[in-house]
């Protein structure tokens, strides 16, 4: 099952599942409650922490929860916040998931030194639930922005780009695993 943000950041080979950590959460566990999935793959867009560059399409397995005021020591949290669905050794690209678009670039810069390089307002609830409902999990994402003051400016002016981008990538990709 192909699955995605909604509201304008649709595509015709996926199922939209709502924006941010409850509504994914909410849809997703609906959606794998009455249709459980084979796999679970998530497509959207994505904030670069720096190494990342516009328009680079980025796959990972692992996902992280973890908020601006962690990096300034101003919170701490007990729960679990980075989930990985990686069952090899290879080296993940860390999305981050917030119900928040970061903007200050010097404070996101701090993500790099934990290994996040990129973040997704959803990714972390889709991987959280396919944990859940023990299924296999990925995203594929397209960086439209980096985490700086013209994050929405950036966004906004790539987000159409970036979506034909994703698409033609996922397309390929499932061709080449059909063929298999």
């Amino acid at each position: 099952m192909i699955v995605c943000a909604g509201n304008n950041e649709t595509f015709d080979f996926a199922q939209p599942i709502g924006v941010g950590l409850i509504e994914s959460a909410m849809n997703l566990t609906r959606l794998c409650l009455f249709d459980k999935p084979e796999f679970l793959l998530f497509v959207g867009s994505a904030g670069s922490y720096g190494e990342a560059q516009i328009f680079d399409i980025i796959e990972s397995k692992t996902a992280a929860n973890i908020e601006l005021a962690f990096l300034s020591n101003d919170a701490y949290t007990p729960l679990d916040n980075v989930i990985t669905a990686n069952e090899t050794e290879k080296k993940d690209v860390v999305v981050n998931s917030s119900n928040y678009i970061s903007t200050n670039e010097t404070l996101t810069k701090n993500f790099l030194k934990f290994g996040v390089g990129i973040e997704n307002m959803e990714f972390f609830s889709v991987l959280k639930i396919a944990q859940e409902f023990e299924i296999p999990a990925g995203g594929v994402f397209c960086i439209t922005n980096f985490t700086n003051a013209n994050a929405h400016e950036d966004f906004l002016k790539n987000h159409t780009k970036a979506k034909e981008l994703l698409s033609e990538y996922v397309q390929k990709r499932i061709k080449e695993l059909t063929k298999r």
